[in-house]
């Protein structure tokens, strides 16, 4: 359980840029102390590697269990990789194993959740940005494509929840993404600005369903798309609009918020503008993840300390990290590729 005070950590979930820290990282950390960190596969080599680097950042802001993220969702983005982990299949693999048979399906979510605790608590990682909830329509770009369960909201309700529930079973707490929902987005929101022209009611029938059936996660990220329907000025990560209206009460999340990597291109402007905006618009945390120290300094510099409701729902996550059940990984291992087994040419 969490007890240390949180008062000056800052607002922002930051990357670092290669296997290990340098000098001049630990430092920028010791000094910013953001609330948390992120890995991506340029941070990972071997087993021990990872454990170091994970201590290595917690040490640096001096709370030993300092939230620590990944994107290990499976098939093409899952940071830690064989033979370190297992691969796992993407959603649109779990999803096929639930048209087929839905209780299958359903245990199968459970489980891919719990076994990537099993394999992040080894390390340390106690967040995992995982259950992809966006809807996918046809036509749209392959940015989340085969990372979604289903172009069923219903079908995405079920198996975000399981994969959700097993995470959490296993002591690593989840993210729903991208509020409020990215699969309409035609365009890849890494590289250029989607913009999407569904009416709202659209939006309330497909798209939101699945964030408002899990609005209780504890953590939620943002989408870099703007809705025309509700502000076509901002995308939702810089819109007070949306995140009033929309995810806060239509959605009904009222967890931590964080962005979208600000370092992503459908955001113009410099790092200073970027972030002012995300803040006025309603986000609690900021998140940057290429690493490059020149950025982190100039968001760090417009980044606030925790305070009000978003340091009581950062506290409120804090409070979450209580450990893991008493499953046998070996056990669940067997069992999920047992269901997996006869899909896995969908990875």
């Amino acid at each position: 359980m969490y007890d240390s005070p949180m008062t000056e950590s800052k607002a922002m979930i930051l990357g670092c840029g290669g296997l290990e820290l340098t000098d001049e990282e630990r430092a920028f950390y010791a000094v910013e102390r953001p609330w948390g960190f992120i890995l991506f596969a340029r941070n990972i080599s071997e087993r021990n590697q990872i454990s170091d680097l994970v201590a290595d950042l917690r040490n640096c802001v001096n709370r030993p269990d300092a939230p620590v993220l990944i994107d290990q969702e499976g098939g093409r983005v899952q940071r830690i990789r064989p033979p370190i982990t297992p691969s796992y299949p993407s959603a649109s693999v779990i999803g096929e194993v639930y048209r087929k048979d839905p209780r299958d399906g359903l245990r199968a979510a459970w489980l891919m959740g719990r076994l990537h605790a099993f394999d992040l608590s080894a390390f340390g990682i106690n967040v995992d940005c995982l259950p992809v909830l966006d809807v996918p329509v046809e036509g749209g770009h392959d940015v989340i494509g085969n990372r979604a369960f289903s172009n069923d909201p219903q079908a995405v309700v079920r198996l975000g929840r399981a994969a959700m529930d097993g995470l959490i079973a296993g002591g690593v707490q989840p993210v729903i993404k991208h509020l409020p929902g990215h699969g309409r987005a035609m365009v890849d929101s890494h590289l250029s600005l989607p913009v999407v022209d569904a009416t709202l009611d659209q939006l309330a029938a497909c798209d939101f369903v699945p964030f408002a059936a899990l609005a209780d996660a504890p953590m939620a990220m943002t989408a870099h798309i703007v809705f025309t329907a509700i502000d076509p000025d901002h995308p939702a990560t810089s819109s007070s609009k949306i995140i009033a209206e929309i995810i806060r009460k239509k959605i009904g999340f009222n967890g931590l918020l964080m962005s979208d990597d600000v370092s992503m291109k459908a955001l113009s402007g410099d790092f200073a503008s970027k972030a002012d905006a995300i803040f006025r618009a309603g986000c609690d945390v900021i998140l940057h993840c290429n690493g490059v120290l020149g950025e982190m300094t100039e968001i760090s510099a417009h980044t606030p300390v925790l305070r009000g409701a978003a340091l009581q729902r950062a506290e409120q996550v804090m409070s979450l990290f209580d450990g893991a059940d008493g499953e046998n990984e070996n056990t669940l291992r067997a069992e999920f590729d047992g269901l997996v087994a006869g899909n896995m040419s969908l990875v």
